[in-house]
């Protein structure tokens, strides 16, 4: 087991940014201090070789470049709120719209855009990187100096554990996640639509045209976007016009809850997640066309998917859902596990 840096190269501002490689039995993970960025996840493909199962780039002037997000750590508030603003203790807070009308995912210089402090390190005898910046008071629009972590540990037996801590000096909001897209066939082979997806979720966060909650949470049962049995992802995607919802975890009580498994049936290879969050963002790769990869590949539509654990998209703005506020100086601390099979 071990962890490399690696120089990834210069960015205009003449920062250096840094390539980690965490290596763990047959498993090889890589990130960028640059947006805290999940850069490749390397699996045996049974053939003596390694699949990537991550789309990106492989290149620090791609991941500078706008790109949807690839392996991307965004925040302050992960997802959409809507009309770019919020009212927090009766002061209204305006942000920018980079959506449409809306806000999207810290906005116009969000958590991705910026180099983070990284720190490697060993965990339990596995490879682990800290990455640590200070988001200050103000920063696209957003109250409150907030100290923000994330942290990656490696396995031998392919079990990724991130975890994400924040704490602000004034009360503000917050919603961390990590934007991978994955494809079990490997990046650049093909699309998401055979893999086999099973979520446990019974509800999920209707959504208009802009992608906004349209107000509540409703029942899955007897609708294309139900996934709590395996079912291949292009069934019903048609009828759903294209995953991009937040489904509603099952969960009795706090803590890690097993909620996701996808399945790829021609290599047969597996991945699993647990979260401690409430939601989890499902997104197919709709919009992706002609956007180039890693070694020369090409990302169509559908190339591949997003499990986004979160709060629910404009928690902000949406009383019944569960908040996005956090108190000054109190902690904010959320996990997710993701676990391998080749």
């Amino acid at each position: 087991m071990s962890i490399q840096r690696l120089s990834y190269g210069i960015l205009s501002t003449g920062e250096e940014a840094s390539l980690f490689a965490l290596r763990a039995g047959d498993f090889v993970a890589t990130f960028s201090d640059y947006g805290a960025t999940f850069l490749s996840m390397l699996l045996p493909d049974g053939r003596g070789g390694v699949v990537d199962i991550l789309l990106g780039s492989s290149t620090l002037a791609g991941l500078a470049a706008p790109h949807p997000y690839f392996g991307a750590t965004v925040g302050r508030f992960a997802n959409r709120i809507a009309k770019a603003g919020f009212t927090l203790s009766g002061a209204r807070y305006e942000l920018a719209a980079n959506d449409g009308a809306n806000h999207l995912h810290g906005g116009l210089k969000g958590f991705d855009k910026y180099i983070w402090k990284a720190e490697a390190a060993e965990i339990g005898g596995s490879p682990a990187l800290r990455l640590k910046r200070t988001s200050p008071s103000g920063e696209e629009g957003y109250p409150g100096r907030l100290e923000v972590e994330a942290l990656y540990k490696l396995d031998a037996d392919g079990r990724l554990e991130s975890r994400f801590e924040a704490r602000s000096d004034a009360e503000t909001i917050v919603n961390l996640t990590n934007h991978a897209y994955f494809n079990l066939r490997g990046e650049g082979n093909g699309d998401i639509l055979d893999h086999e997806l099973r979520l446990a979720a019974s509800r999920y966060v209707p959504v208009g045209k802009d992608m906004l909650p349209l107000g509540g949470i409703a029942p899955l049962a007897g609708t294309a976007f139900d996934f709590r049995k395996p079912k291949r992802i292009g069934a019903d995607i048609a009828a759903a016009g294209g995953f991009d919802h937040c489904y509603v975890i099952d969960r009795e009580g706090e803590g890690l809850v097993d909620f996701a498994e996808l399945r790829e049936p021609a290599s047969g290879r597996r991945m699993t997640m647990a979260t401690t969050m409430p939601g989890v963002q499902f997104y197919t790769g709709n919009f992706l066309s002609g956007i180039p990869g890693k070694r020369g590949s090409t990302y169509g539509k559908h190339a591949g998917l997003c499990l986004e654990t979160e709060l629910f998209p404009d928690a902000p703005n949406q009383s019944d859902f569960p908040t996005a506020v956090l108190a000054a100086g109190q902690p904010w601390a959320h996990s997710t596990v993701y676990r391998f099979f080749p």
